[in-house]
């Protein structure tokens, strides 16, 4: 179509308006004077728990949904605008540019609602008009970090929202946490885990201080004994109450918290065209609505909402069942998002950017676009392939004679939390940086100073009270390190137990790491500090992994093989 048909168009989808510039590698808004220019769609105002004041922009004036966008202006070294009436031809792609873009849209990674907000470096101030944001409560870290760990929890619920989904969920519920996973991106982005966890798991829910729409702020109750999901909802409970079960549940504290309901699975597939599924058989189910035949199908809309939704058809019938299904779902709309007809289309991404900030409900660390780009950023690292779903291993309630409820699995669910808590990956992953280990294994190589020549401050940076001196006392009594003192509290807590010491202590450092059972990733070669007597010690900071005297903190470096899992890449049939 020709730049005047164009302009003589009712109805211009602003996507086909953006051309991507091969100098800058960026998509720029190419509008000549014939082609109508396509309004800013009017922002949503921000829901929010609480009211609050309308965010300040110094300079900015105030937006009407009357008024057309004005042609960015053209970069530095970038191509001339085509003269009016004829519309210049779209530069061929490159390969490094659709890196680029992938790198863009980073967040394809962090499954639904986050791959399309990372996406929206298009619409930035539109876009964050659209973000829900309510408070963490003090529940999260604080917020990712780029050079840590990642630990993101999603949650959907079974709350309504839009139209045509009477038949879903409670009527009036305020949403409980129907499907929960966490997503650990490994320190150096090479893997990811996403731990399901299941609805039914019985759990203690603690008090968890939440702040009211009137900005006070009230401590719910908390109960034990009782079904996951029902720590969001039940109550007055909002995510940050299922962030601080799953930290009661798991060890681990998530950094942020991403929540979506319903109309967010019938949004996002339809914004990227569909996902792919198999089915090994055909379904019936009158419950989740979704009939489909045997062999391979492309759903979106209400089709793909009622296929996450079925559990009586599939497996067991059950709700461990329906997560094995959601997985394989959302493992399919991950390749979807990760294709090149999604991260090379701007329609898509467009679609994906309106959709994903409108479904999002975030923690109050993740309140703007630009956040959710850094985060989508440091996902977009990932490779499907060293990607892995499993679920907390769980058993049948043994209290019950109908079942309807799990508990953990003692024996595996320790070992999985371990695993994540610990930053080991469930798949096999080429070592990035070769050297980087073999240094780190190095340090626990050598000779080892008599037990009698080791000297040591011993701090509490997160463990149990009273475990600095309980530690002190068996360091003293039974393992003969009679050169160590209480240190009193760390400034900081850790979660990871830590040996700090100056290069002529490598000696008594590998002595107290073999007593202690510590890591060479546990060991940081520093500086020593001076201790009571004031002679050069080391320092031991006991972390929230330490489990007490005695007890080895060497982490696994491998996930069983009989837990089971699945990874991203791979096209699973539903049974």
């Amino acid at each position: 179509m020709d730049a005047q048909s164009r302009g003589r168009a009712e109805n211009i989808d602003p996507a086909d308006q953006w051309v991507l510039n091969p100098n800058t590698g960026e998509y720029e808004l190419r509008l000549g004077p014939s082609a109508p220019q396509s309004p800013v769609p009017e922002p949503r105002r921000a829901r929010t728990a609480a009211p609050a004041p309308p965010r300040a922009r110094t300079g900015a004036p105030a937006r009407s949904p009357e008024r057309d966008v004005p042609a960015p202006r053209r970069r530095r070294g970038a191509p001339p605008e085509p003269p009016p009436g004829r519309r210049g031809h779209r530069p061929a792609k490159k390969k490094p540019r659709a890196r680029k873009a992938l790198l863009w849209t980073g967040g394809v990674m962090a499954f639904v609602v986050l791959a399309a907000g990372a996406a929206g470096y298009l619409y930035l101030e539109h876009l964050n008009d659209n973000i829900t944001a309510v408070s963490d409560d003090g529940a999260s870290t604080g917020g990712f970090s780029k050079d840590e760990a990642i630990n993101i929890l999603l949650i959907g619920t079974d709350k309504r929202t839009g139209k045509g989904n009477k038949g879903y969920g409670d009527a009036g519920s305020a949403g409980h946490a129907d499907t929960t996973i966490l997503l650990h991106v490994s320190k150096d982005r090479s893997n990811a885990t996403a731990l399901s966890i299941p609805r039914d798991l019985i759990v203690d829910i603690p008090d968890c201080p939440t702040e009211q729409e009137d900005g006070s702020r009230k401590v719910i109750p908390g109960a034990t004994g009782v079904r996951f999901n029902t720590s969001l909802g039940q109550d007055g409970r909002t995510p940050s109450c299922t962030m601080r079960t799953v930290t009661e549940l798991t060890g681990i504290t998530p950094d942020n918290f991403m929540v979506a309901d319903f109309n967010a699975v019938k949004t996002l597939t339809s914004a990227v065209g569909g996902v792919e599924v198999c089915l090994a058989k055909d379904i019936d189910d009158p419950d989740s609505h979704l009939k489909l035949p045997k062999g391979t199908h492309t759903i979106e809309g209400e089709t793909a909402l009622a296929y996450v939704r079925t559990r009586h058809s599939v497996g067991f019938g059950g709700d461990l069942s329906r997560i094995g299904l959601q997985q394989q779902f959302l493992s399919a709309l991950m390749r979807k998002l990760k294709s090149n007809d999604t991260l090379t289309s701007p329609s898509k991404m467009i679609k994906l950017a309106e959709a994903g900030t409108e479904a999002l409900t975030v923690d109050s660390q993740l309140d703007s676009i630009n956040k959710l780009k850094d985060l989508g950023l440091e996902l977009g690292k990932l490779n499907t392939e060293n990607l892995t779903f499993t679920t907390v291993p769980v058993i049948d309630n043994p209290s019950e004679q109908v079942k309807a409820t799990v508990v953990l699995d003692e024996a595996q669910a320790p070992q999985v939390f371990d695993l994540i808590r610990n930053d080991v990956s469930f798949t096999e992953v080429k070592q990035k940086k070769k050297k980087e280990k073999a240094a780190v294994a190095a340090r626990l190589k050598g000779e080892k100073a008599p037990a009698s020549e080791v000297r040591v401050r011993v701090l509490n940076g997160g463990a149990a009270q009273g475990s600095a001196q309980k530690t002190l006392s068996w360091l003293q009594v039974q393992e003969g390190v009679t050169k160590s003192e209480n240190g009193g509290n760390a400034p900081k807590e850790l979660s990871r137990t830590t040996l700090e010491y100056a290069p002529d202590q490598a000696d008594q450092a590998r002595r107290l790491a073999a007593v202690m059972g510590l890591s060479g990733s546990a060991m940081k070669p520093g500086e020593s500090v001076t201790n009571s007597q004031g002679v050069p010690a080391m320092t031991l900071t006991l972390g929230k992994d330490f489990k007490g005297p005695g007890v080895s903190l060497t982490p696994p470096d491998k996930a069983p093989d009989d837990i089971k899992k699945s990874t991203a890449d791979k096209v699973e049939c539903a049974k």
